[in-house]
């Protein structure tokens, strides 16, 4: 009797603090004090306390950020400022992890109320089907969803309706360091065919500019998504799973062990950060000027070259495409997902629209700050065609690259697998690039039936 006392008792409490926090209304935390044996008890508490809806309106609005985030974009907490009761907060989130978000959800509440930091083919399928989002279609604007632009928003879409409000746009592309191509003998031109690419990064080697040719992120949606796009977008199962059998894909693979002969010889190693997904060789080996040619999201190589003698020297160019190929690469978003258990969602929307907008976070973005240089670019057509119309004296000339890459280039398909799918065959496929398995068709197999086995078993 006195143990199921202090159940009661410890149940009344998180039913309380929920209470206090918005997380429930009056309803609710009356049906868990009848449910819990508390009666009466918890109608006292209830009205001690006030209203759970009324609560709900005086929490201030919480957003939570994925911490890459602000690092990246250092001018987040001056817009915020317009927010004076913002209870801003960095997201309990590594290596693209969900499970404080879904583990709320089972239980009616969340802590927030926006996320930002979402890419599409990463986590929203996931986040919808655990019920843990609702889509921005009530609250965002008609002209912000008209002023998105048409690939993005379709990017952004689950079965007619928005989960994720874009914010960032990242492109996959090819970088590299004139200062040593130069002193290869190179032309100052990217390379528009791998054979040219794998040629260049041989000629830097054999030239001693720089002991490594090429490089490039192993993680599967950095290199083998895109250089399987630059063959043919059409890599794609009717289920939206990505077909590592296609014959664009078993190319992709084959190009990525001819690039690490001429490349940092760590390439396959996890990164250093946010559970081995960041701080990856590719990019320390470009950052100490080591390695002539990188290809990867163009605000990569940009961020990259801050630490150069000459940040310059840095140049930019479309991802390379197999002979004949249509030359497409990947592209993707990093977003907003709205709280289906969260509060303040008008306010939200108010939020993520003056955020997105704000010119402060793309002149920061494009020109680069004392700290960072993403190059990462805004969704929206408005701003492009204002850009375009009177040129801000910050301007830099990849923004013209990075947005007529956008028209060629193609999202990754969003499935439950999106983001798993890549994760569950990179120690197959990597079995190939290491010798252990000789064919790369086996090898791609390999992958195609761990994923569908993965699928199956629900």
């Amino acid at each position: 009797m006195v143990e199921r006392k202090e159940q009661e008792l410890l149940l009344q409490e998180a039913s309380r603090k929920q209470l206090l926090r918005g997380q429930i209304d009056r309803r609710e935390f009356l049906s868990r004090s009848l449910v819990a044996g508390l009666g009466m008890a918890g109608v006292g508490v209830a009205a001690k306390y006030g209203m759970g809806s009324a609560l709900a309106q005086d929490r201030p609005l919480t957003p939570t950020f994925y911490d890459w985030i602000e690092n990246l974009h250092p001018g987040i907490p001056a817009i915020n400022e317009g927010f004076p009761d913002l209870n801003y907060q960095i997201a309990p989130v590594q290596g693209f992890g969900i499970e404080r978000f879904v583990a709320e959800a089972k239980n009616g509440e969340s802590t927030w109320d926006v996320y930002v930091g979402q890419t599409p083919f990463v986590e929203m399928t996931s986040l919808v089907e655990a019920d843990v989002i609702e889509p921005w279609d009530d609250y965002i604007p008609a002209e912000v969803l008209d002023d998105m632009i048409p690939a993005i928003r379709d990017e952004c879409t689950i079965d007619g309706k928005l989960y994720s409000w874009p914010f960032f746009l990242d492109v996959a592309g090819q970088g590299w360091h004139s200062g040593l191509t130069t002193t290869a003998g190179l032309p100052d031109s990217a390379p528009e065919t791998w054979d040219d690419y794998l040629a260049n990064a041989q000629a830097v080697i054999d030239s001693g500019a720089a002991p490594f040719g090429a490089t490039f992120d192993a993680h599967g949606w950095r290199c083998v998504a895109p250089m399987a796009h630059s063959m043919s977008k059409d890599v794609y199962t009717p289920e939206g799973l990505f077909d590592f059998t296609s014959e664009p894909a078993i190319e992709a693979l084959i190009l990525m062990k001819k690039i690490m002969a001429v490349a940092n010889p760590d390439i396959l190693l996890a990164g250093a950060t946010d559970g081995g997904v960041n701080g990856t060789p590719d990019e320390v080996a470009f950052a100490a000027q080591r390695v002539g040619y990188i290809t990867k999201y163009f605000n990569a190589p940009l961020r990259m070259a801050q630490y150069w003698d000459e940040p310059t020297q840095l140049h930019l160019g479309p991802l390379p495409k197999f002979k004949g190929g249509e030359g497409s690469t990947v592209f993707w978003t990093t977003g907003s997902a709205l709280f289906k258990h969260g509060q303040n969602k008008e306010k939200a929307a108010e939020y993520i629209k003056a955020l997105t907008y704000d010119p402060r976070i793309w002149k920061d973005s494009i020109a680069g700050t004392e700290t960072s240089h993403p190059g990462q670019l805004p969704p929206y057509k408005s701003i492009y065609a204002e850009w375009d119309a009177n040129p801000p004296d910050w301007m830099l000339p990849f923004v013209a690259l990075v947005r007529a890459q956008l028209d060629k280039a193609k999202a990754i398909e969003n499935n439950l697998f999106g983001l798993s799918q890549f994760q569950i065959g990179q120690p197959l496929w990597q079995a190939y690039l290491t010798g252990e398995v000789e064919d790369p068709k086996v090898a791609m197999q390999n992958v195609m039936d761990a994923v569908k086995a993965e699928r199956d078993r629900g």
